[in-house]
């Protein structure tokens, strides 16, 4: 693993320098979006969806679409003064109670390493947190934006944990659960319970596996023992533009011909 960030928790009069790892990350299967007939990988251009022109990356700027579907287009002059924070701290605000965080709200994870002269006042801020069944409320800036996060321990590791905004949760707003006619009767519920209790056990992390990817990858082994793989050769940017261009002109050709009534 590597750091991605460096900077030192506060709290009080005490500062613990850390560094700060991804906690986790994604195994999804990655495909390539490829020509059937060779493998060659399937590129992209940008595009201006009024005039159909190709954009360079220097005329491109950010766009904010509002709601009745007009377009603000930001510059980076109108960017430059935005409140941004570049402060290399983990400042502790409170320290709450573990029930009063709703698991809805845990967005990232990241492990934090405590520097070697540090590991003291680090086992203490876990230990803390460990004895009083309590995370502690912070602010951190990740990426020049302030967020809210939590620090919590898992196993001898704290970690962080950003959290959403409370406006990017949803209500669950269902009507269908409004209707107080709905009754349980007394045997269901007990036939309920008796379900709960016959299917009760531990969660156990290993006994779950991702049968797609294991799939995929049983695939993709057979294809390659079966010699069925395709060396793709890389064509340079500007003979792809060249065939693209003499295409188009043969295209454009043809339609002429055939709007004047000659053969194509």
């Amino acid at each position: 693993m590597r750091a991605i960030w460096k900077g030192a928790v506060s709290f009080g009069l005490v500062n613990v320098p850390v560094r700060l790892y991804s906690a986790t990350e994604n195994h999804d299967v990655q495909f390539r979006q490829v020509h059937r007939t060779d493998g060659g990988r399937i590129k992209y251009q940008r595009v201006c969806s009024i005039d159909g022109e190709k954009v360079s990356y220097d005329d491109i700027a950010k766009g904010f679409e509002t709601e009745s579907g007009d377009m603000v287009v930001l510059t980076d002059e109108d960017l430059a003064d935005l409140p941004i924070s570049t402060t290399k701290e983990i400042a502790v605000d409170r320290f709450v109670p573990v029930e009063q965080i709703d698991p809805l709200l845990l967005d990232k994870s990241y492990y934090l390493e405590p520097d070697k002269s540090a590991v003291k006042p680090y086992v203490l801020l876990r230990e803390a947190l460990e004895q009083t069944d309590r995370v502690a409320l912070v602010t951190v800036s990740l990426r020049t934006r302030m967020t809210v996060g939590l620090l919590r321990v898992r196993g001898d590791v704290i970690v962080l944990q950003t959290l959403l905004w409370p406006d990017e949760v949803r209500a669950a707003e269902f009507g269908v659960l409004d209707d107080d006619d709905t009754k349980v009767k007394k045997a269901e519920t007990e036939m309920a319970h008796m379900l709960v209790e016959s299917l009760a056990g531990d969660y156990e992390p290993d006994a779950y596996t991702d049968d797609y990817e294991e799939a995929v990858k049983a695939v993709v082994e057979a294809k390659l023992k079966g010699g069925e793989v395709k060396p793709v050769a890389e064509a340079a940017e500007s003979q792809g533009e060249v065939i693209d261009l003499l295409a188009a002109l043969q295209q454009s050709v043809d339609r002429a011909k055939k709007a004047r009534g000659e053969a194509v």
